[in-house]
């Protein structure tokens, strides 16, 4: 018999109470889905992940107190194993850099249907770093592009070519199926990258292709 998908925890921080209570009765409702909490700031998100142990936590950006960006930096001291998501309405490419180098695990926009927030959830939890088409769009637009880079020191060029699609926030199976590799290649090829770039998840691994300029 085929194992029932593991439940994800969730806890929802936003200061306005309307958004934050339909937040949490939307995801509520969703198969694989458990909303262990809410809190109004930064603060309390903090404390709350720490003392519920969230899988995932949807964090917003501007909040009293401790705002979601230095939220999320002390949480990857406080609570290391737990992803956050950014939800929010601002998409201004300096949030998002500032977010992303704290230690998010994506940038969402909150006029995303509720089916598809259920889903970057999942895939946050199987770590996987999302991005919001529009986000992304304008945060390469923004960030000033460095001068083209031949490689990466100390990476093969095939996975150079899998450091790109990472950066442009590709699956695993969607780059197992560019390349035409299975997904536990691809799998293996990120750990192998990871480690010699000496880089935490593939947050970093996207803004350290960036850098090199593989996009």
């Amino acid at each position: 018999m085929s194992q029932e998908p593991a439940t994800v925890r969730v806890l929802v921080v936003d200061d306005q109470q309307l958004i934050r209570d339909g937040i949490a009765a939307l995801l509520s409702i969703r198969p694989g889905i458990t909303v262990v909490g809410t809190a109004v700031n930064g603060r309390e998100a903090v404390a709350k992940a720490v003392e519920l142990r969230p899988d995932v936590v949807l964090m917003d950006v501007r909040m009293p107190e401790l705002d979601g960006v230095a939220a999320v930096a002390v949480l990857r001291d406080r609570a290391p194993k737990c992803r956050v998501v950014m939800l929010t309405t601002f998409d201004d490419e300096e949030y998002v850099v500032r977010a992303l180098r704290a230690g998010a695990g994506g940038y969402l926009l909150k006029d995303l249907p509720a089916e598809e927030l259920a889903h970057a959830i999942r895939l946050a939890h199987a770590g996987v770093t999302q991005l919001d088409a529009s986000v992304a769009g304008r945060l390469a637009a923004a960030l000033p592009a460095p001068a083209p880079a031949a490689g990466a020191p100390g990476l093969s060029p095939r996975e150079i070519d899998i450091l790109r699609l990472v950066a442009r926030g590709r699956t695993n199976r969607e780059i197992a199926a560019q390349l035409y590799l299975s997904e536990g290649t691809v799998k293996n090829h990120i750990s192998r990258i990871l480690t010699r770039l000496a880089l935490r998840d593939r947050t970093q691994a996207a803004l350290h292709a960036r850098d090199l300029g593989l996009l």
